[in-house]
């Protein structure tokens, strides 16, 4: 093969905006740098990030023509001096990056640093491989490093249909952790019971949150809340909330302003606080610990993916619109004929 050659099919936005802002592109590869590695990409996760950055809603800012996409797994093609961990031909997955715009994920062929690979799990599949990273990094490190989840105390997770709702679930029940559930329908409720979760607010039946909680909690408060949406909601989390109970918000799903409990938190002294995966990411001991958790619990059965559906490289407008219905329970996935 020439890699002199080599060409990709990237999805590009040049200006903020809905789903057709999104082309496909064809670029020339460059060869991997030192420390760089390329991937033949084989799968790609997607994640509501990747929505907010398109629409200029998100953390980071793209940087026009700019990439996108956090996740994805595939197959090294070639290394760069000084790569040590990984060679041609080795099935990897990889971490979300802290640089969409330069090191995005929609494309058939990705030059990345090899700080953000690992080797795949051969327990996942392809498609299964690109859906871990972003939503069990989060995962971890709002439930375990933040939260400090562990055997006995009680978390609610919010928004619990989603790909980190689900993987918070997860690592709380492998914690041995009490986990109640909220989602906004009962359709999505049902689905939540479906997979075995056995605690499930819908807030399209229950729209007082506390006194859902109050009902579920038997007497008891919570430990803990991992919530992605904010608003309103979060006064009344607090109020079921324990002395000296930890609130870690991590999105902002609800378009309204999220209120500071003031005279609640200094009543119970609540722990609040924001987190984002990049607090893992950035941490080398941090990281290596989500690393090390993630693969053996993987390995050990009690960490695994849930896949919503899968859309052709080709119809990426299509898994946008999907992805922005938020009917979805778990993650979406793009997958590539390469």
């Amino acid at each position: 093969m020439s890699f002199n050659a080599l060409q990709a099919k990237t999805w590009r936005f040049n200006c903020i905006g809905d789903t057709d802002v999104l082309t496909l592109e064809t670029l020339p590869v460059a060869l991997p740098a030192a420390g760089e590695v390329l991937i033949q990409m084989k799968t790609i996760g997607l994640n509501r990030a990747d929505v907010m950055f398109r629409r200029g809603t998100y953390i980071q800012k793209a940087v026009f023509p700019s990439r996108l996409g956090y996740e994805g797994a595939g197959i090294v093609l070639a290394i760069g001096e000084g790569v040590r961990q990984f060679s041609p031909g080795d099935a990897v997955s990889i971490l979300p990056t802290d640089n969409l715009a330069k090191y995005g994920t929609y494309t058939d062929k990705l030059l990345i640093p090899e700080t953000f690979l690992v080797h795949k799990p051969d327990s996942l599949s392809w498609e299964e491989a690109s859906s871990i990273w972003m939503q069990y990094l989060t995962a971890w490190g709002g439930v375990i490093h933040a939260g400090g989840v562990s055997k006995g105390k009680t978390i609610l997770i919010t928004a619990a249909s989603s790909s980190v709702g689900l993987a918070a679930i997860q690592i709380a029940e492998a914690a041995d952790a009490k986990v109640i559930a909220s989602t906004q329908t009962i359709e999505k409720k049902q689905r939540l019971l479906d997979l075995g979760v056995k605690n499930v607010i819908a807030r399209e039946d229950e729209p007082d949150l506390y006194e859902a909680l109050v009902l579920r909690l038997g007497g008891e408060h919570l430990d803990v809340a991992f919530d992605a949406v904010g608003g309103p909601h979060i006064e009344q989390i607090a109020k079921a909330m324990s002395v000296g109970g930890t609130m870690v918000m991590h999105g902002a799903l609800s378009p309204e302003i999220t209120p500071f409990p003031l005279k609640v938190a200094l009543r119970k002294s609540l722990t609040m606080r924001g987190f984002l995966f990049l607090e893992v990411l950035h941490d080398p001991v941090l990281r290596e610990q989500a690393r090390r958790f993630i693969l053996s619990s993987i390995g050990a059965g009690y960490l695994r993916p849930v896949i919503d559906c899968c859309f052709n490289f080709e119809d990426m407008h299509d898994a946008q619109r999907y992805l922005e219905s938020n009917q979805q329970i778990g993650k979406i996935v793009v997958t590539l004929n390469t």
